[in-house]
C-alpha cells in the first residue's frame, strides 16, 4: 500500500463536471493498493493518519494531530501510485493491485477512518478525477 498525504486547507475532486468530494482544513489521501495488500494494512495505516501530528500549535510546530483541529480527509484512488518507471519511457504499473481487491480497499481504507470518527470524503474509483487542493506548508508525507 502507497499513500500520499498532503496536508492541505482544502481539496476537491470533480467527475464529469460534479463534485464528488470536497474537504476543507485536513488531508487529501492518494491511495494506491498491490497484490499483496490486506485489510490489516489499512487498519495499521489508519491508525497512524490519525495519529500524525503534522498541524503546527500554537508556537508553529508540527505538534497537533487531525482530531486536535478537527481536520477532514479526501481519499482518492491512484493507482499510478505503484508506475515502475525503471525500463523504457513508458510506465508500467502491473505492481499495481487487481481492479477489484484495490476497489475493496479503498472503500476498506475509507471506512476505518470513518470509524476513528472522521469526516471522509472520497472520489470514485477507476473514474477520470480532477483533483484541486490548496496545499498547507507545503507539506507532504509517504507513507507505506
Amino acid at each position: 500500500m502507497k499513500i500520499v498525504l498532503q496536508r492541505v486547507n482544502s481539496a476537491s475532486v470533480v467527475v464529469d463536471g460534479e463534485i464528488c468530494g470536497k474537504i476543507n482544513k485536513g488531508y487529501l489521501i492518494l491511495f494506491g493498493v498491490s497484490d499483496e495488500d490486506t485489510e490489516d494494512d489499512c487498519r495499521r495505516l489508519a491508525d497512524k493518519i490519525i495519529k500524525l501530528r503534522i498541524f503546527p500549535d500554537g508556537n508553529g510546530k508540527t505538534n497537533l494531530s487531525l482530531s486536535d483541529v478537527d481536520g477532514e480527509i479526501l481519499v482518492v484512488s491512484q493507482f499510478t501510485l505503484y508506475a515502475d518507471c525503471s525500463h523504457g519511457n513508458r510506465p508500467s504499473f502491473v505492481k499495481a493491485g487487481k481492479p477489484d481487491k484495490a476497489e475493496y480497499l479503498y472503500n476498506y481504507f475509507a471506512d476505518c477512518l470513518r470509524n476513528k470518527g472522521k469526516h471522509v470524503e472520497t472520489g470514485i474509483f477507476g473514474a477520470d478525477m480532477k483533483v484541486t487542493l490548496e496545499n498547507d506548508g507545503p507539506f507532504t508525507i509517504i507513507l507505506e
